[in-house]
C-alpha cells in the first residue's frame, strides 16, 4: 500500500470517527462549553437516566432506547409529522423499540411513555417503533432515516442498536471508498429476525457490479474489493464500540444472478429475509418478484436439488449424531422445496415446507400418500429438537439411524415419482392451452369447423395465397401431432418447449390478421360528409345509419326517413352486430334525406 493510499485511508477513518463521536454525544464536554451549559447537560443526563429506569421497570419488554442524532432531527421531524410549533422547541428525539408482539398495546404504551416525559426539560419527543417499522424504512428506500437510527446514542440496548450501528459504519466506509461498484448492501440474520443479542453476529451481504469491468478479470475484481471490504470490518467494530462480530459476504452481480436463476436456496433465503441498507434498484425488485412468485427455478436447478437426496444413504452411514440428522433433514427438505417450486409456488422456508407440502400434494391435488407428509414432518421436528438440544449426542442409536435412513430412502424414491406426475400434469396443461388458443382463433376466422377442415382452410386461404409463411403450416400440424403423441406417451420435455415457442409466433400472426379483418370491416361502413360549415361522420349498418356531429350521435331510420337522437352505446351495439356480416348496403334515398337535413355536402374518402 502506497504512502498516498495510507494517508487517504487515515483521513477517511478520521471522518467516520468524527461522525460517530458527534452522533453518540459522548459524556465528555469540550473545554469551550460554559459551566452553566455543563450543568444543564448534566441535569438532562440525570433526568434521562431516571426516565430510562422508570420505563424499563414499567415496560420490561423494551429492548432498545436511543437518542437520535441532532443532525438528522429535521428529516426525522418531517418523516414523523412533528408539528412545527413542537419542532421549534428543539426537543430531544428518543427512539424506543418494543417487540412486534406488543404492537397490539402500541397506543397504551406510547401514552404511558409520554406521561413519564411531562416534567423533563428540554422536551422529549418519543418515537415508539417495532423492528418491522424499522425495516420498513429500508424497504421504502428511506436510508437516511435508517442511518440516523443506527447512529443514535444508546441509553439502553439489548443488541439491536449496536448491531445496526456497526453495519451502518461499515456501509459508510465501503460506500465512501467505491460507491460506483456497490449495487446493494443488505443486512440479514438474527437482527432482521428480531432475536439479536449484544454478542450476536451481524450478517451483511455486499453485491458488487462487475458488468462494466474491462481491464481486469471479474474474479480478480471480486477478490480485490473483497479484501478492502473485509479490512473495514475491524475498524467498523472499533468505531461502533460493540462486541458484535460483523460477518460480510461479498458477491459479484453476475455470480449472484446465476444463483438466482438456479434457484439456490441460500440466495432465495437471502432475498426473502434480507433488508437493504443501500440499494441502486436491484435488490428490491428481486425481493418483490420473489414474493410474487416470478423468480422460478430452471429445469437444471430442479435436477440439481433433486440430486441432493441421492447421496443421503452413503453420508448417513458415516456418522450417527449431528451429521446424521443434518444430512437426512437437508436431503429431504431441499427436494421437497424443489417440487413445490416445480408445482409453481414460491420457495417456502424450511419451517413452512411440511405444512404447504401436505396441503398441496396430499389434500389438494391428491397426488401423494399421507405417510410421506408424515415422514417430512417427523424429520423436520427431529432436526429442530436437535438444534434446540432436546436431542443430544449419543441419543441417536444405530437402530434409529436405520429407521430414519429407510424412511428417507422411501421418501426420496416416492418424490422422484411425484416429480414425474407434476411434470406430466404441467406438460399436459401446456399442450391443451396451446391447442385451444390456436384453434379458437382459427374458428373465429373460418367459423365452427372440424380440426381437419380448419387445417385445410388455413392451407388454402392463408398459405397458398401467401398471407402466412409456409413454415406456419408445419407448426400448426405439429401442434396437432404433439397433442396426439402426448396421449400416447411419445413426447419429450424439449419437444413441448419447442412447440410452445413456435405456437407463440403463429398465435401472434393469427391475432394480428383477425384484428386487421375487424378493422377493415368497420371502415367499410364509415364515410365523412363535409358541408360549408361542418364535417360529419356517417356510420352505415344494416337498417340504421348513424350521424356523428362533434360527439353527438343521431340515428337515421332508412324506412321512416327520420333523424332521431341516439347514443354511443347504441352505435357500439350496432357495430358489433355488423362485424359478423361484413357487408354494408347503401340506400340512395339516404343521401337525399341527408341533403335535406344538413344541406349540400361532399363525401370525403
Amino acid at each position: 500500500m502506497t504512502e498516498e493510499t495510507n494517508k487517504k485511508k487515515e483521513n477517511l477513518i478520521g471522518e467516520i470517527k468524527d461522525i460517530s463521536l458527534d452522533y453518540q454525544q459522548k459524556k465528555k464536554f469540550p473545554t469551550e462549553i460554559s459551566e452553566k451549559a455543563k450543568q444543564e447537560m448534566e441535569k438532562t443526563r440525570k433526568e434521562l437516566e431516571s426516565f430510562k429506569k422508570k420505563i424499563l421497570k414499567k415496560y420490561p419488554f423494551i429492548f432498545s432506547i436511543g437518542i437520535l442524532p441532532p443532525q438528522a432531527c429535521e428529516k426525522i421531524e418531517e418523516e414523523e409529522n412533528v408539528p412545527p410549533e413542537e419542532a421549534k422547541k428543539k426537543p430531544i428525539h428518543l427512539i424506543v423499540l418494543i417487540p412486534e408482539e406488543q404492537f397490539k398495546n402500541f397506543n397504551k404504551i406510547k401514552l404511558g411513555l409520554i406521561k413519564e416525559t411531562e416534567n423533563i426539560k428540554p422536551k422529549i419527543w418519543i418515537h415508539l417503533k417495532t423492528p418491522v417499522d424499522i425495516w420498513n424504512y429500508c424497504l421504502d428506500g428511506k436510508y437516511g432515516i435508517m442511518s440516523a437510527i443506527g447512529m443514535s446514542f444508546p441509553l439502553y440496548d439489548k443488541g439491536f442498536l449496536g448491531s445496526l450501528r456497526v453495519a451502518e459504519i461499515h456501509k459508510s466506509l465501503v460506500l465512501r471508498k467505491f460507491e460506483r461498484y456497490v449495487v446493494s448492501y443488505v443486512i440479514a440474520g438474527s437482527l432482521v429476525r428480531g432475536d439479536a443479542t449484544k454478542t450476536s453476529d451481524v450478517d451483511v451481504y455486499c453485491i458488487i457490479d462487475d458488468t462494466d469491468v474491462k481491464r481486469m478479470p471479474r474474479l480478480e475484481l471480486k477478490e480485490k474489493l473483497r479484501s478492502i471490504i473485509y479490512s473495514y470490518i475491524i475498524e467498523a467494530g472499533e468505531l461502533a464500540g460493540v462486541k458484535n462480530k460483523l460477518n460480510v459476504q461479498v458477491y459479484i452481480l453476475t455470480e449472484f444472478w446465476e444463483s438466482v436463476k438456479d434457484a439456490h436456496p441460500v440466495i432465495f433465503t437471502f432475498i426473502r429475509d434480507g433488508v437493504p441498507l443501500y440499494d441502486k434498484g436491484t435488490f428490491m425488485p428481486w425481493k418483490l418478484l420473489l414474493k410474487m412468485g416470478k423468480l422460478k427455478p430452471s429445469p437444471e436447478a430442479i435436477d440439481m436439488f433433486m440430486s441432493m437426496g441421492d447421496k443421503v444413504s452413503k453420508r448417513v452411514k458415516r456418522t450417527l449424531t449431528d451429521l446424521v440428522i443434518g444430512d437426512i433433514y437437508w436431503g429431504i427438505i431441499t427436494p421437497s422445496q424443489a417440487l413445490l417450486m416445480l408445482y409453481g409456488l414460491p420457495p417456502p422456508t424450511a419451517k413452512e415446507t411440511p405444512k404447504i407440502f401436505r396441503e398441496t400434494f396430499v389434500e389438494k391435488e391428491k397426488l401423494l400418500e399421507k405417510k410421506y407428509a408424515d415422514i417430512l414432518e417427523k424429520t423436520v421436528k427431529t432436526y429442530k429438537d436437535f438444534e434446540h438440544e432436546k436431542i443430544k449426542d449419543g441419543d441417536i442409536k444405530g437402530e434409529n439411524v436405520d429407521k430414519f435412513l429407510e424412511q428417507a430412502e422411501d421418501f426420496l424414491k416416492r418424490l422422484k415419482e411425484l416429480r414425474k406426475q407434476i411434470e406430466k400434469h404441467s406438460q399436459e396443461k401446456t399442450i391443451e392451452d396451446i391447442y385451444k388458443n390456436v384453434f379458437d382463433l382459427l374458428k373465429a376466422i373460418f367459423g365452427k369447423k372440424s380440426e381437419q377442415q380448419l387445417l385445410e382452410e388455413f392451407e388454402k386461404k392463408f398459405i397458398k395465397k401467401g398471407f402466412f409463411p409456409f413454415p406456419f403450416l408445419r407448426i400448426l400440424k405439429n401442434i396437432v401431432k404433439t397433442k396426439k403423441d402426448f396421449k400416447k406417451g411419445k413426447i419429450k420435455r424439449e419437444d413441448i418447449e419447442n412447440v410452445r415457442k413456435n405456437a407463440n409466433a403463429l398465435i401472434n400472426h393469427l391475432i394480428e390478421y383477425n384484428q386487421r379483418c375487424e378493422l377493415i370491416s368497420l371502415q367499410k361502413g364509415k364515410l365523412r360528409l363535409k358541408t360549408k360549415t361542418k364535417t360529419y361522420e356517417l356510420v352505415l349498418t344494416d337498417n340504421v345509419a348513424f350521424l356523428i356531429d362533434k360527439g353527438k350521435v343521431s340515428k337515421i331510420n332508412v324506412k321512416s326517413k327520420k333523424l332521431e337522437d341516439s347514443s354511443v352505446e347504441e352505435l357500439t351495439e350496432a357495430l358489433d352486430k355488423q362485424k359478423k356480416k361484413q357487408e354494408v348496403k347503401v340506400d340512395e334515398d339516404l343521401f337525399v334525406m341527408l341533403k335535406k337535413k344538413i344541406g349540400k355536402f361532399d363525401i370525403l374518402l
